[in-house]
């Protein structure tokens, strides 16, 4: 009898250890994560910024999309734990999609993924326009402009606060491109800072535009980028490079479609090209090549980023309007017909 009472006992002890085991890892991990502190004032704030439903977002033409239902506790708590990850150690989740996840997905998977993840390619007018905002623009659904389901709504103040972090994308690679600090948290940061101090830092409007300035001349695309776990909305301005950028080679590589098109397309006027190749070498895409002596542009594949107009000497390289592509993401025409933020759309 003393035998068999001492089996239960010890197979409780045992999985008390393990639970105590875990919750000691999970409680080192958070004090890791929070840099030795109980909760840091901006993991506080993402958390309590996370509440169930919201008011409908507006859309472009001003009226309000459809309510979003509600989500369950267990499933915010999900959010809020992969939000948490995502922001705390964005290179290691990548590292981790890229490395292990992304090789081993069905097509279906892929798709999921990018509608929950994905990047809007920007000219560089257009993203200059972005971090010169003169104006509010309310929470407004992209639905005509960002072709997802999920995660395309932009909510922004003028003159956005501006923080450049650590390219998590070239984190991950052995030998990655220079600088590392060239992306940009919009309308935001505090998380970022908070956690990372020695990999970001807030600059001004003007050190934003420079860096801009120096990765369109490196040839690098500038991107929108907009993921579930971060409200469901635009967060930040990547300056890609197809060397190095997660979204690029998962698009490229691996047929994900999570980079959109920026709404316009590459054209080339036969009379003023001269063949030089500049602008086939310089296409991130691999979109533009060589028929005779002429550039030719592939559509189905130019994305719109302007490098190979940039690269030009002549002029014969032009962006056009290209409608079945998606609109592009033009600022300038947000949020003025619907007035200025309110405090419950104000950004968190």
């Amino acid at each position: 009898m003393t035998w068999v009472l001492a089996v239960p006992l010890a197979l409780i002890l045992l999985v008390a250890a393990v639970f105590l085991l875990a919750l000691v890892a999970f409680l080192v991990l958070w004090m890791v994560g929070e840099r030795g502190h109980l909760m840091l004032p901006s993991t506080r704030a993402v958390l309590r910024g996370r509440r169930p439903g919201s008011r409908p977002a507006l859309r472009v033409d001003g009226t309000r999309a459809p309510a979003k239902p509600p989500r369950g506790r267990v499933r915010r708590a999900l959010d809020a734990l992969h939000a948490y990850v995502y922001g705390r150690w964005p290179e290691r989740y990548i590292g981790v999609f890229l490395k292990y996840l992304l090789p081993r997905a069905s097509e279906a998977w892929k798709h999921r993924w990018a509608d929950h993840y994905h990047g809007k390619v920007l000219t560089h007018e257009l993203a200059r326009e972005i971090i010169t905002l003169d104006h509010n623009i309310p929470r407004t659904d992209l639905e005509q402009i960002v072709p997802y389901t999920r995660a395309r709504e932009i909510l922004l103040r003028a003159g956005p606060n501006v923080t450049v972090m650590d390219c998590p994308c070239r984190m991950t690679r052995e030998e990655p491109c220079l600088p590392l600090d060239v992306c940009m948290l919009v309308g935001g940061g505090e998380f970022v800072l908070d956690h990372m101090p020695d990999r970001s830092r807030r600059i001004t409007r003007e050190e934003a535009l420079a860096i801009l300035e120096a990765e369109h001349a490196r040839g690098h695309v500038h991107a929108a980028y907009f993921k579930d776990v971060v409200n469901d909305r635009f967060y930040a301005i990547c300056n890609c490079c197809p060397c190095c950028c997660g979204g690029m080679e998962a698009m490229m590589k691996h047929g994900v479609p999570m980079v959109a098109s920026s709404g316009y397309v590459a054209q080339v006027d036969p009379d003023l090209c001269i063949a030089c190749e500049e602008c086939v070498d310089a296409c991130p895409f691999d979109a533009v090549h060589l028929e005779g002596d002429t550039a030719v542009v592939k559509w189905a594949d130019c994305m719109g980023c302007g490098v190979c107009e940039s690269r030009c000497a002549t002029g014969g390289m032009s962006l056009l309007l290209a409608p079945d592509k998606g609109l592009p993401l033009d600022v300038r025409t947000l949020g003025r017909a619907q007035g200025t933020t309110t405090t419950e759309e104000s950004i968190q």
